[in-house]
């Protein structure tokens, strides 16, 4: 249980529909508007979101604040996090974008690299987070989908597993100021 209330905490970039995450971005190829990480993930973005346990109930709510900026193919993502509780977090992602058009992420509490994939106007973003919970450390696996709907408005959904069981998801929309 305080797993699933810690996995809260985490940043998502990450989403999309239940169905989803068994399938690859590609099948996304096709949709438009186009998503251009670099040109959507610069300057200032405001997210809402929602965090929901297993049996779908919200265990928490936040609104995160989000500074982008690109210099060449790298990107600084500084986030910064007002949860439902009170409580503040900030996790600030570095992205590199790759000869291929994928990219690797980096963050503190990223275990190894975060890998993002992009195809018309959808991002799939793999990574291994780990969560602090009660004195231990726990490597929760998360998969991203992110869908860009206009300029200034894209949704995530993300999934959570540790050992292949569902934890949770994370839901978001995100607004470009």
């Amino acid at each position: 249980m305080k797993l699933l209330l810690a996995a809260a905490f985490l940043s998502p970039l990450a989403l999309g529909v239940a169905g989803c995450a068994s399938n690859g971005v590609e099948q996304y190829r096709a949709e438009q508007p186009a998503l251009d990480l670099k040109t959507y993930l610069n300057g200032t973005l405001d997210a809402w979101g929602i965090f929901q346990g297993r049996s779908g109930e919200v265990k928490k709510r936040f609104h995160v604040v989000i500074e982008a900026k690109w210099e060449g193919d790298v990107g600084v993502l500084d986030e910064d996090f007002k949860w439902s509780d009170g409580s503040t977090s900030r996790r600030v992602w570095t992205l590199t974008r790759q000869a291929d058009g994928s990219f690797l992420g980096r963050a503190d509490d990223v275990i190894g690299e975060a890998v993002g994939e992009v195809a018309g106007n959808a991002l799939r973003w793999r990574y291994v987070l780990a969560l602090p919970v009660d004195g231990k450390t726990y490597h929760v696996d998360f998969d991203d989908w992110m869908f860009l709907m206009d300029d200034r408005v894209m949704l995530n959904r993300s999934y959570m597993r540790k050992w292949g069981f569902n934890l949770g998801e994370v839901t978001l929309t995100f607004v470009k100021r």
